[in-house]
């Protein structure tokens, strides 16, 4: 099975007329995910080709969502109009909206955050590399020819992290992997993925990684020593981080002794989760894992 995200999904891709909406709705269709329609309200009723598939434009993403059944938008709209296409989303009633844009102001994700709840929208993102169920689905900007269907569950803060953790995995393949981003104000967490993969009767195990800054890991540590009983292999960035320097995301920063890697492998370690140094030690540690299920 998979979390979030499998291959009924219907996608459609709010700024799929712009370069990066083009290019990576182009990836996406070539790992076999259904694209059903792009969204730009300027561009209504054009078809765009893409590989030799015809690919409707709507106006809005309730048009989307009646004409095509879409559940699903990745959003590739430029950071300054984000927090509008989101709420336009969320007024539709998609059930899932993947956030890509980077660089979106946190008074408007907190906004567009806050509109959500209890509307029925799961946000991932911002500022995140989207998720994948290899061979089944693949929303965002993961490259789906690094690993292959399997039953390790992902949840990660760094893009990059993610595509080197199931590259390192490849052989033994993903259910689902979600780059939940690393904003200081975020959808979907690591608590939200760690339960989803708990739930998911086809995820053995699960690989968390973090990042210095905040305090999500320690909330997860708590969690995952309360409600998750599958085994957990954790990996934090940041060990060499220096003090008070915001270091690559907008969340990863450090003051006093709070949000700290080190703080967050302790937390998770009295969790009973294994924790590795680097991205290979903790691949190691998943590894022997999966072989001794």
């Amino acid at each position: 099975m998979a979390i979030f995200l499998d291959e009924n999904s219907k996608i459609v891709v709010q700024g799929m007329t712009g370069s990066e909406g083009m290019k990576h709705t182009r990836r996406m269709l070539a790992s076999g995910s259904k694209i059903v329609g792009g969204v730009n309200p300027r561009k209504a009723g054009e078809k765009v080709e893409i590989d030799g598939v015809q690919i409707p434009v709507f106006g809005t993403v309730a048009e989307a969502m009646k004409e095509t059944g879409a559940d699903v938008s990745v959003v590739f709209v430029p950071p300054a109009f984000a927090k509008g296409a989101v709420i336009e989303a969320i007024d539709a009633g998609i059930p899932l909206a993947v956030v890509i844009t980077e660089g979106i102001p946190v008074h408007d994700t907190t906004e567009f955050w806050a509109y959500a709840q209890g509307k029925g929208t799961r946000i991932v993102g911002p500022n995140c590399p989207g998720l994948i169920s290899p061979g089944k689905s693949n929303a965002g900007i993961i490259p789906a020819d690094i690993t292959k269907a399997g039953r390790i569950g992902l949840v990660s803060k760094s893009g990059t992290l993610t595509y080197q953790m199931m590259y390192e995995l490849r052989d033994l393949g993903f259910s689902s992997a979600v780059g939940i981003g690393g904003d200081p104000v975020i959808g979907t967490t690591h608590i939200d993925a760690l339960q989803a993969f708990q739930d998911d009767p086809e995820t053995a195990a699960i690989v968390m990684i973090g990042e210095i800054g905040g305090d999500a890991e320690e909330r997860a540590a708590a969690y995952i020593k309360e409600h998750i009983t599958k085994p957990v292999v954790g990996y934090v960035a940041g060990f060499t981080a220096p003090e008070g320097k915001t270091m690559g995301h907008a969340g990863a920063i450090v003051s006093g002794s709070s949000g700290t890697a080190q703080a967050k492998k302790e937390a998770l370690e009295a969790a009973g989760v294994k924790v590795g140094k680097t991205p290979s030690e903790t691949a190691r540690l998943m590894r022997a894992i999966v072989e001794a299920l």
